[in-house]
Parts: structure tokens; C-alpha cells; sequence
């Protein structure tokens, strides 16, 4: 029978809410981790722990915490928002609420833990910021609702605030996930093979190449030739020759940046 493979020792992390000793997750030490400040703490893991993801989690290669904003709730109702002052429309995140909340996940953070805000108006994500949070010891992350947080909590705590895209959604969990999913897959031995994440679009600043698999022929199209030819020279300059020309075509941003970057970047 193999033994369990153990990843950290075991730490306890100070809440204000009564544990439950049955249920607590065990947390481990030394282990990158999520921890998210939300209004839907059900809404965790999510796809998150489904496929090499879900596993890594299971094995304890990451570790995932939720922080259930409603619980730092004003009065009986445990309200979290008040309208925006100076008018208009919506409601936003009171600091108060928002700030317990934040003392609550940072307690226990230690070394590199970027405190992030999920918001339309932050620096676009991407695989470099993904490689950043993954060489982190963990992540804070803040997912909004309604109009957004009182900026007095953006200011006080140093908020890093990051964008999935030029869209807008209607809270940050799905955006939160996303991250989360992008990072975690860059942790050791995630994917098993480093190889992986060397290859793939954005490693190089570059789209990824076609991929092709069998049967050799389908609906009249063939494999290219040269995939088929065991010249793994050859290979490697078809694939970088149809990186290039999708990245050129698709995404002209990527291909500009490429050119200005100077040598050894």
C-alpha cells in the first residue's frame, strides 16, 4: 500500500467563527494558496477541482480557503454595501466589512502574498502575471459585486487591482477561477511535465502551433507531411514557422511587443 504523500505540516489559521473539528480543512504550511474574499464561498473550487487542478488540490500542491464576506456583516441582516456617495446608481462594498474581511485573510499570510482586487479597471491579466502569483507563497483575492469597493480600502491596504479582459461580469469568481486556474497549473508538479507549459501559446510570446493527432486522415484532410516524417529538426521549424504566422495574423499586439523587446528579455 503507497503512503500518502505529505506536502507541509499542519497549520491553524485564526477565525472568528466556531470550528467545526469534523469539517475544518486542514491546512498545510508552505503550501501555495488561494484565499478568496467573496459573497458565494459555494461557489469554490468549482472547476477548480475537477481534471489536474482538482487533483493537485486533493494532493495538497495548493491549498484553497474562502472567507465568506456576508459573515463580517453589518447589524441583523448582515448588510455588506451602502449606496455611493455623491448618488447614483447601484450599491457598493462598505470598507468597514471589506476590511474585516481582508485582516481576516491576511492574518496569516507570510512572504510574497499579492492582495488582489478583481476589477474591469485593473492591468490586464496574462501568462507573465500568472508566472508572478505562481513564484508567490500565496494569493488574497477580492471578488466585488454590485458597483464595486469603497476605494478608501483599495487605497489603505495597497490593492492590486487585475482584469480578466475588457468586459464587464457580474462579481469576480469566475474571474477569480480563471486566475487561479492559469497559476496553479505553473506550480511543481501540477502538469507532471515542465515541457508543457514551454510549448504552449504566450511561453514565447507566441500563439501556440496546430495540433494533430490520428487518425492520419479525417472528413479528407491529412496530417501535414512534415508531423509525419520523424525529423524532429524539421518539426520544430514548422511549429515555430506556424506560431509566428498565427501571431502575426491573430494577434498583432503580441507580434509588436515581440519586436520591441531587446535582446535577453
Amino acid at each position: 500500500m503507497t503512503e500518502p504523500k505529505s506536502h507541509g505540516r499542519k497549520s491553524i489559521r485564526p477565525t472568528l467563527k466556531p470550528r467545526d473539528l469534523m469539517a475544518e480543512p486542514v491546512h498545510l504550511a508552505g503550501v501555495w494558496t488561494a484565499r478568496i474574499i467573496t459573497l458565494f464561498p459555494q461557489a469554490f473550487p468549482g472547476v477548480l477541482g475537477e481534471s489536474l487542478t482538482g487533483k493537485a488540490l486533493k494532493d495538497g500542491l495548493w491549498q484553497l480557503d474562502t472567507i465568506d464576506l456576508r459573515t463580517h456583516g453589518i447589524g441583523r441582516h448582515r448588510n455588506v454595501d451602502d449606496t455611493p456617495a455623491g448618488g447614483g446608481a447601484g450599491m457598493v462594498l462598505r470598507p468597514d466589512v471589506l476590511g474585516a474581511a481582508i485582516d481576516e485573510a491576511q492574518a496569516t499570510a507570510r512572504g510574497a502574498w499579492p492582495l488582489v482586487y478583481l476589477s474591469p479597471r485593473g492591468a490586464r491579466f496574462d501568462q507573465q502575471m500568472a508566472r508572478r502569483l505562481a513564484r508567490a507563497d500565496g494569493i488574497t483575492m477580492i471578488c466585488g459585486r454590485f458597483e464595486g469597493v469603497d476605494q478608501r480600502v483599495l487605497d489603505h491596504y495597497g490593492v492590486e487591482e487585475v482584469s480578466l479582459g475588457d468586459f464587464v461580469l457580474t462579481g469576480g469568481e469566475i474571474a477569480a477561477q480563471a486566475m487561479i486556474d492559469a497559476t496553479v497549473r505553473l506550480l511543481p508538479g501540477v502538469l507532471g511535465n515542465a515541457a508543457s507549459t514551454e510549448e504552449e501559446s504566450f511561453s514565447d510570446g507566441l500563439l501556440e502551433h496546430p495540433q494533430y493527432t490520428r487518425p492520419a486522415e479525417w472528413q479528407g484532410r491529412t496530417i501535414p507531411d512534415v508531423l509525419m516524417s520523424g525529423h524532429h529538426g524539421e518539426i520544430a521549424k514548422w511549429r515555430r514557422a506556424m506560431s509566428e504566422e498565427i501571431t502575426r495574423e491573430r494577434r498583432p499586439d503580441l507580434w509588436s511587443a515581440r519586436g520591441s523587446r531587446s535582446p535577453g528579455d
